[in-house]
């Protein structure tokens, strides 16, 4: 048990070691020795991690999705109205985007690469939630005239 909750340390020291590598120096430029060496670790304990600089991308992507997902999912148990979901929702994120490097750097990631393979979309997922819950609002009543849910 000891042994597991070791690498669950380092692999999350690693992910975050890449967050902010990718963060400052984009992910291209950024390198493996660049990451390991922040996260205190060997390229070979990186390696047993991690595949490749590709695979710690989709690792902190993955992060940040599933953060995002956390924040939607806790605005939706703590409101039962669609703008004051968006309003809890919307703050709880840009808290995320300013305190975790993680989510930040994941959100910096997105867009195209000749890297990406099969790319998340966490802009987009944040996007359709945000247009889901103002068509449910202008479906109550909620939103005023003239304002466009999409």
């Amino acid at each position: 048990m000891v042994q597991q909750e070791r690498a669950a340390r380092t692999r999350e020291s690693l992910m975050r070691a890449a967050a902010e590598v990718f963060a400052e120096e984009g992910f291209v430029p950024a390198t493996l020795g660049t990451i390991s060496r922040r996260a205190g670790v060997s390229t070979g304990a990186l390696h047993f991690h991690f595949e490749n600089k590709q695979a710690l991308a989709r690792a902190v992507e993955a992060a940040s999705l599933a953060t995002l997902h956390r924040i939607t999912r806790q605005a939706e148990e703590h409101h039962s109205s669609p703008l004051p979901r968006l309003a809890a929702a919307g703050n709880a994120l840009l808290h995320a985007l300013e305190q975790d490097i993680v989510v930040r750097a994941g959100f910096q990631l997105v867009g195209p690469a000749p890297w990406r393979t099969d790319p998340l979309d966490l802009r987009g997922a944040w996007q359709r939630w945000v247009e889901t819950l103002l068509h449910t609002a202008r479906r109550q009543g909620a939103l005023a005239g003239g304002v466009s849910p999409a």
